[in-house]
């Protein structure tokens, strides 16, 4: 039987995160059955699904990514037709120290579905969330699909190990699988500890006679950020495509740390010069200072493109818009 979307059922791993409660308000709304995953579904954390209006509409099931008995068990039971991976860690600056967990929540968890999808057949399709931080620095030419990867922390390592092992099982099982590799996206679901929320509600703070200043590391690095409620769209358009290829999924437009802080504070009517204090601990050990994306190909194969700048995407945050 032909299988359309009102009769297709999706997974979502980490399904509680900013990009898993959006995810699964679009599938939701393109009229798909959604089941979500969390190490504790009893006890997961359902502000941003609530937040969306959503979390009535989704099942819950508990699911410990880095433990093969356990995904197979969540996978069979669910009998998906498309699995979106968004769990694991998400924290460049917390793979520094807990850099164990960073690799087994990440690339321990891909492989492990992988593995279940491969035993299992069905041809069930499989999105892994990959990462621009793989690039490394990108220097004077913006990577693309083919820019070979050099990861600088704990957690682009661990994003690159799971981007090559999608790509050998595609290669080597025909499996309808790939990686979104994605640049930076925001919204107001972030969590705060987020350098970018972080800033959003520093200044909020400032407006509101809370406090004076806003503690950061460095200012001067320079990132491609988009929308996160565009960017789960380009997720769902990589599985409906007939052949399964890797996308980058970004802006194109890149833009210091300092430039959106400087919006943030323009949104509020605040100097950023009064008010923002940089600190030399709050750095990291190895980041990186440049990264530029050129995300050509998806837009000429799907018809995908991120669609807000920053000053739009900041805006949207510090007035707490959803969508």
């Amino acid at each position: 039987m032909i299988i359309t979307s009102s009769h297709k059922t999706a997974l979502i791993a980490g399904i509680t995160g900013q990009d898993g409660a959006y995810l699964a308000h679009h599938l939701l709304s393109q009229g798909y059955r959604v089941v979500g995953t969390s190490r504790d579904a009893q006890m997961a954390d359902l502000s941003r699904l609530e937040r969306l209006g959503i979390a009535a509409n989704v099942e819950l099931m508990s699911l410990a990514p880095n433990d093969f008995r356990s995904v197979l068990k969540v996978v069979s039971s669910a009998q998906p037709q498309e699995i979106y991976n968004l769990a694991g860690q998400t924290s460049v600056g917390l793979s520094f120290d807990q850099p164990v967990e960073c690799m087994e929540s990440i690339s321990v968890a891909t492989l492990n579905l992988l593995e279940v999808i491969r035993y299992l057949g069905g041809g069930i399709r499989f999105f892994s969330a990959g990462s621009s931080e793989c690039f490394g620095q990108t220097g004077d030419q913006p990577a693309t699909e083919e820019t070979p990867l050099r990861p600088r922390s704990p957690y682009a390592v661990a994003k690159a190990a799971a981007f090559w092992q999608v790509a050998t099982y595609r290669e080597a099982y025909g499996m309808h699988a790939c990686t979104g590799i994605l640049a930076n996206h925001e919204s107001p679901l972030r969590p705060k500890r987020f350098v970018t929320q972080k800033i959003i509600e520093g200044v909020r703070a400032i407006k509101a006679g809370k406090a004076s200043t806003i503690e950061l590391g460095n200012l001067d690095i320079w990132r491609d950020w988009g929308w996160a409620p565009d960017y789960v769209q380009a997720m769902a358009l990589m599985l409906q495509a007939d052949t399964p290829s890797d996308y980058l999924i970004a802006s194109g437009t890149t833009t210091s740390l300092r430039q959106f802080a400087q919006e943030a504070f323009a949104a509020a009517d605040l100097d950023l010069a009064e008010h923002l204090v940089s600190v030399e601990s709050l750095k990291r050990p190895a980041d990186l200072e440049y990264s530029a994306m050129k995300p050509e190909r998806i837009e000429a194969d799907l018809g995908w493109r991120s669609k807000r700048t920053v000053r739009e995407i900041v805006e949207k945050m510090y007035g707490d818009e959803v969508f």
